[in-house]
C-alpha cells in the first residue's frame, strides 16, 4: 500500500525539555526526505494552534536554523497544558480535513498521548485516513512501556550537576541543606542526585521520593543521625512526598498555613501546582531548625527549590539528545507503514555497553484508560527504609546522564610536623 499523501502536522505538549526541540528537528528532516508529504505544519501551542488554526510551514526551513534550534531548550513551537474536550476533538479533525493533514505528529507526554489516542479514534469513526503518532518526552520519566523518556537525561544530568555544587558548598559551611525536585508522581528526577557523590561521605545523604509515605518524625530521626556522624546533612525531597494517607505534603503544608482553608493551583488536567511553590522547603527547614536546633543551637539550615530550572537549562545530555532526535525520526519512518498507529517507545539493548533502540507501540500502552496510567520507580531501586536509593540505579540512569564534572580534594596527612614535614 502506498504511503498517503497530504500534509503533516507536528505540535508539542506538556512542560518543555532541554531536548524537546531535538524530536521536533528528526520529524521536519525526516519529513524533508519524502515527495508525498507536501506540507508539515508546525501547529503553535500544540492542540489550541490547530484548533485555531496557528501553523508556521515547517518543511523548507534550513539545515543551519534546523541544528540551532535543535540545540535550544523548551518549546521551539510553544507548548500547552490545555485539555481538549468533546468539541475540542471534532474542531482538530475539521482542521485536519481543511487542511489535507494525513499524518499527526505529537510531541508530549501521556496527557497528549491520549489525546492523540482520541483523535485517532475519531479519524478511524469518520473513515478519514490519519496516521497518529505520539513522541515521548517528559522529565518526569515515568511514562509506561518505554524504558526511559526524551528529556530526563539531560533533567537528571541538571540536578546531579547542582548537588555536586550543593555537596562542596554543604562540605566548605557544614549544616542542613534541604532541595525539593520536580516529581508528582515517580522519584526518578529526585534519585539522579545520587550521581551527584563521588567520594564516601558526599551527599545526597537522604533520599525521598513519592514512592515511599515521608514521615516528619523518622525524617528528624535520620536527618539527626546523619549530622551526628557527618557533621552535615544533605537532602534531596521529590515535590510529590505524600502522607501515610497519600495525601500530598504540598498540600499539608499550604493548609496548615492557611487554618485548613489553604488552596493549591490546579491546572487543565486537574494537577496540583508544585513546582511555583517555596512552602514545602519552608515547612522542612522550619522543622528541622525546631526540631534539631534545641541540642545543636548553632546548626545551619537552608532549603531550596529548584522547580523550573530544571525542565530547560541550557545544559543538555548528549544521550538524550541523540535519543530525542531519534525518536522525531522514527515517529516519520512508522508513520509511512499503512495503517501504522502508536507511541514511539526507547527500548534499552541487552549488551556489556549502553545502547538503545526503538519500537512503535500502541497509543493504549502509553495512556491507558485504567490504573497506573504512569510509571514509578522500581522498588529494586529503593532502600527498605526509604529514605534512599540503592546503588543499581546508577546503572539505569548513569548513561542517560553521561560525564558529569569532576571535582579536586586535598587529602588529609597525618604528620607530626606542624607544615606537613615540609622544610
Amino acid at each position: 500500500m502506498a504511503a498517503l499523501k497530504g500534509n503533516a502536522v507536528v505540535g508539542q505538549a506538556g512542560g518543555p525539555t532541554a531536548v524537546i526541540n531535538q524530536s521536533l528537528v528528526g520529524v521536519i528532516q525526516e519529513v524533508q526526505k519524502y515527495d508525498h508529504i507536501t506540507h508539515l505544519l508546525g501547529a503553535r501551542h500544540g492542540v489550541k494552534g490547530i484548533m485555531e488554526e496557528d501553523y508556521i510551514d515547517l518543511k523548507r526551513q534550513p539545515t543551519e536554523m534546523l541544528e540551532l534550534v535543535a540545540y535550544t531548550p523548551a518549546s521551539a513551537l510553544g507548548s500547552t497544558r490545555h485539555k481538549p474536550k468533546g468539541e475540542d476533538f471534532e474542531r482538530i479533525l475539521g482542521s485536519f480535513k481543511q487542511h489535507d493533514v494525513r499524518y499527526f505528529f505529537y510531541i508530549g507526554g501521556n496527557d497528549s498521548a491520549a489525546a492523540a489516542q482520541i483523535i485517532n479514534k475519531l479519524a478511524q469513526e469518520a473513515k478519514y485516513d490519519l496516521r497518529v503518532i505520539h513522541i515521548p518526552k517528559t522529565i518526569d520519566n515515568d511514562l509506561l512501556v518505554t524504558d526511559h523518556c526524551p528529556g530526563y537525561g539531560s533533567a537528571a544530568k541538571f540536578v546531579a550537576s547542582a548537588f555536586i555544587g550543593d555537596n562542596l558548598d554543604n562540605r566548605a559551611l557544614p549544616g542542613v541543606k534541604i532541595n525539593i525536585l520536580m516529581g508528582r508522581d515517580a522519584g526518578f528526577i529526585t534519585a539522579a542526585a545520587i550521581l551527584a557523590r563521588q567520594r564516601e561521605d558526599d551527599g545526597p545523604h537522604l533520599v525521598y521520593i513519592p514512592e515511599r509515605p515521608f514521615c516528619v518524625k523518622k525524617f528528624i530521626e535520620a536527618v539527626g543521625s546523619t549530622v551526628d556522624r557527618i557533621g552535615r546533612c544533605l537532602i534531596a525531597v521529590s515535590e510529590g512526598i505524600r502522607d501515610e494517607k497519600g495525601v500530598l505534603w504540598t498540600k499539608r503544608v499550604v493548609d496548615e498555613m492557611e487554618g485548613g482553608r489553604g488552596k493549591v493551583e490546579t491546572d487543565s488536567f486537574g494537577n496540583l501546582q508544585l513546582s511555583g511553590t517555596g512552602s514545602l522547603a519552608d515547612y522542612l527547614a522550619g522543622v528541622v531548625r525546631s526540631e534539631l536546633g534545641k541540642r545543636k543551637s548553632s546548626l545551619r539550615v537552608r532549603a531550596d527549590t529548584y522547580g523550573y530550572l530544571q525542565r530547560s537549562f541550557p545544559s543538555w545530555s548528549e544521550v538524550d539528545a541523540w535519543e530525542a532526535r531519534l525518536c522525531g525520526q522514527m515517529a516519520v519512518s512508522y508513520s509511512l507503514e499503512a495503517d501504522q498507529d502508536g507511541s514511539v517507545a526507547l527500548v534499552r539493548l541487552p549488551g556489556t555497553s549502553y545502547a538503545c533502540g526503538t519500537q512503535l507501540v500502541p497509543l493504549e500502552s502509553v495512556a491507558p484508560s485504567c490504573e497506573p496510567k504512569t510509571k514509578r520507580l522500581p522498588d529494586e531501586y529503593i532502600v527498605p527504609a526509604g529514605n534512599y536509593i540503592r546503588d543499581q540505579f546508577l546503572v539505569y540512569a548513569g548513561p542517560l546522564v553521561g560525564n558529569l564534572p569532576k571535582v579536586g580534594w586535598f587529602e588529609q596527612v597525618k604528620t607530626s610536623h606542624p607544615y606537613g614535614g615540609l622544610a
